[in-house]
């Protein structure tokens, strides 16, 4: 039987891909008023060649078309240029490596974006990404109930994606809609193929945030120059050059040019020195001077736990450092400020085995089983 929802008005951020045109036709079955809308935050053709935005937003219009459903595009070029752009070059420039595709589903999807669809009379937004929430009501003093949303892995946790939405609120939460995280990728490939949707057996897109494929080096090229430096061992032995720190991160293989210094074997950075503009490699992928047991993170967004209003000692859970990492245990234990009284948000976190390549910028998400409690930015590890 169709479930009915009482005329509730979604707007689903169409990108042109299969997983956000099946969640404009699950809502639309489920008896939403839904509305696509194409989010053009680029279109600078000048270097960047394989820029996708033309051939997404027709994508989408086609989808939008098979579904039913009105399409619009809306330009946020210079939001996302000041929030998102702006906000990568600078990390980069100050030998971080930043994760731009987070920041956008922070600053973009879920900020302006967000805010906009409130604007429009929207009750809620929706978006393609492979993750769930859920309801909890919690009881609180004087008999008082509580409507919380939880953030939930996807059911596909090959595709799962809640890494990179730990800076939502609950706030957010209960303004926004995953239709497609109970559901598989080969499931939401036969749920459009089977409606008749034109873009089922598109690529999944890939590369920065609403750009698309784009080398990265030459991206960040437009914005810093280039400096050469020297590439040495972790003994201090000189194997090559570099163009520069701020173009690679911490576990990166290729990419530098090292010609013949290294034979068959290969080398990964582990370190980078933005002071003397050196970059240190470790033989081997098991080097030890890749591993790290414990690191610092600030930045701190906890979606719906009680750790952040509880002085808690210390918390036992799961982390990832990257996307698709298995979860691994750890420990974590909030710092104080040194200077103030106030507590920083700043943790320290110790892992019960060395993780592979912790890099400063990149974003560290906690959770408890299926529940993504929330996340941060690695400030150094030790």
């Amino acid at each position: 039987m169709r479930i009915q929802h009482n005329n509730k008005r979604v707007i689903v951020a169409l990108s042109g891909g299969v997983d956000s045109s099946v969640a404009a036709y699950l809502l639309k079955e489920q008896g939403y008023e839904v509305e696509g809308v194409y989010i053009q935050v680029w279109s600078n053709k000048d270097y960047l060649t394989e820029c996708p935005w033309q051939d997404e937003i027709e994508s989408a219009a086609g989808a939008a078309k098979a579904i039913d459903i009105p399409f619009r595009s809306i330009h946020l070029e210079e939001e996302y240029k000041k929030r998102v752009v702006e906000y990568m070059v600078e990390e980069y420039r100050a030998g971080i490596t930043p994760n731009p595709d987070i920041m956008c589903n922070s600053e973009i999807k879920f900020g302006v974006f967000l805010e906009w669809a409130m604007g429009q009379g929207a009750d809620y937004v929706a978006t393609g990404h492979y993750a769930r929430k859920e309801l909890r009501i919690k009881n609180y003093e004087l008999r008082i109930k509580k409507r919380e949303y939880r953030l939930l892995k996807s059911i596909d946790k090959n595709k799962d994606q809640s890494y990179f939405l730990y800076t939502l609120t609950r706030e957010k939460l209960a303004k926004i809609l995953f239709p497609i995280g109970e559901y598989t990728k080969p499931q939401v490939r036969k749920i459009a193929k089977e409606a008749g949707l034109p873009n089922w057996n598109r690529k999944d897109s890939q590369g920065i945030c609403f750009i698309g494929k784009v080398e990265l080096a030459r991206f960040l090229q437009e914005y810093i120059k280039p400096k050469k430096g020297d590439v040495i061992t972790i003994d201090g032995k000189k194997i090559g050059e570099h163009n520069g720190v701020f173009y690679y991160t911490i576990g990166q293989r290729h990419g530098l040019d090292l010609g013949s210094h290294t034979g068959t074997e290969a080398y990964y950075i582990a370190e980078k020195r933005l002071k003397d503009n050196v970059i240190v490699v470790a033989k081997r992928k098991d080097n030890p001077a890749l591993f790290t047991k414990a690191l610092m993170c600030g930045k701190v967004n906890w979606i719906n736990s009680p750790v952040e209003t509880q002085n808690f000692v210390s918390l036992h859970c799961t982390a990832k450092i990257r996307y698709r990492q298995e979860d691994q245990e750890c420990t974590i234990k909030k710092v104080k400020s040194q200077k103030s009284k106030v507590k920083s948000n700043v943790y320290h976190i110790v892992f019960k085995h060395p993780q592979w390549a912790a890099a400063p910028g990149q974003s560290i998400v906690f959770y408890n089983g299926e529940e993504c409690l929330g996340g941060g930015v690695i400030l150094s590890s030790k």
